[in-house]
């Protein structure tokens, strides 16, 4: 396992745009249309990663929550699938199906929505507020396959709860550690 920390794109950064395809409905979704009335989150993730497997389960059960609230939560996978073929599209839509995902899985063929994001590891999370500016990126928490650390998704969970109270997002932000992103050759 690669330990791949964050880029940290800089705090105010408006989120790109994009038009990717939505595995789980086999349509093209764009930001516009995904994001959510108080703020989005934008997950990068793939099938494969331990890191991201280690915490698919509380990320579903986190999304169920804060969608209700009035978070968008949308997933990309940009890992190139020629050289690893389990994040193939039709591989992502099983695997939203098997976690449980209430949310979009889209399918970053390109690799361009990951480069205009900085992202660089899976997984990778960027919370954006309601006119889409950076508040918030970096990790799901401190726990990581087999340091013994229960997931609970806390350093998003405090962004997002700041988001929708109004307050101020600890500018204090931890990096995601995971797998590289799996760039095309």
């Amino acid at each position: 396992m690669a330990n791949t920390p964050s880029n940290m794109l800089p705090l105010g950064t408006i989120a790109p745009d994009f038009n990717l395809l939505n595995t789980v409905t086999n349509s093209q979704a764009s930001l516009t249309e995904l994001k959510g009335s108080k703020g989005t989150v934008i997950a990068f993730i793939c099938n494969h990663c331990p890191f991201v497997k280690h915490v698919n389960p509380e990320l579903a059960k986190m999304a169920k929550i804060y969608q209700t609230k009035g978070i968008g939560f949308i997933a990309i996978s940009s890992n190139d699938v020629i050289n690893y073929p389990q994040d193939a599209p039709h591989l992502m839509k099983k695997t939203a199906q098997e976690e449980g995902y209430t949310f979009p899985y889209l399918y970053d063929e390109t690799q361009a929505v990951a480069q205009a994001y900085d992202a660089a590891c899976t997984p990778d999370f960027y919370v954006f507020d309601a006119d889409l500016k950076l508040v918030y990126r970096g990790q799901f928490d401190d726990s990581r396959p087999g340091n013994g650390i229960p997931v609970t998704g806390n350093d998003l969970k405090n962004a997002l709860d700041a988001l929708i109270d109004n307050t101020p997002v600890n500018a204090h932000q931890k990096p995601s550690i995971g797998c590289n992103i799996k760039w095309k050759k």
